[in-house]
């Protein structure tokens, strides 16, 4: 059977063979179809301040992929992909790293073992993800809040403060 998956794009370090960040996220949706991941529609690349110690900005997007794969076989392989891409497991959170790839979203639902919870639980507050996951999949529920993603995006820039 099928899935579906929002994923989230990060990366905010040059890759040796890849270059600048936007195209570390391209590469990386490349990277997926040898898996049997297939790339249904991806998000323009966003650039945002990073969360955390991090001084560099980053690149990010979000992409609706399908894949035969349960939510933990998709994580081992998004991981896989990361440690090909150059990054170490471990480490500080929130740091420089020039790829990082989350499940947000699942067609089917929520979904919670250690190490990988679904909905991802941060991303209601994060409008790096939430920004261009609103332009592939605007009309998906959130399966806790059962708010849309377009919704959850606005709530977030509502309560955001104005900038002068």
């Amino acid at each position: 059977m099928r899935q579906r998956y929002l994923i989230a794009l990060g990366s905010n370090v040059r890759h040796h063979r890849h270059g600048r960040p936007e195209r570390v996220l391209a590469a990386a949706l490349a990277a997926l179809a040898p898996r049997g991941i297939a790339v249904l529609a991806a998000a323009p690349v966003l650039r945002s301040a990073a969360v955390g110690p991090s001084l560099r900005r980053y690149a990010n997007s979000a992409a609706l992929i399908e894949t035969p794969l349960d939510p933990q076989p998709l994580l081992a392989e998004l991981q896989s992909i990361e440690r090909a891409f150059g990054r170490r497991p471990g480490g500080q959170r929130w740091t420089s790293r020039v790829l990082d790839l989350d499940i947000v979203l699942w067609s089917g639902g929520a979904w919670s073992t250690p190490g990988l919870n679904v909905p991802h639980p941060l991303f209601r507050e994060r409008h790096f993800v939430l920004e261009p996951a609103a332009v592939v999949v605007p009309d998906w529920r959130d399966p806790v809040s059962n708010l849309t993603v377009r919704h959850l995006g606005a709530r977030l820039r509502r309560s955001a403060p104005l900038r002068a």
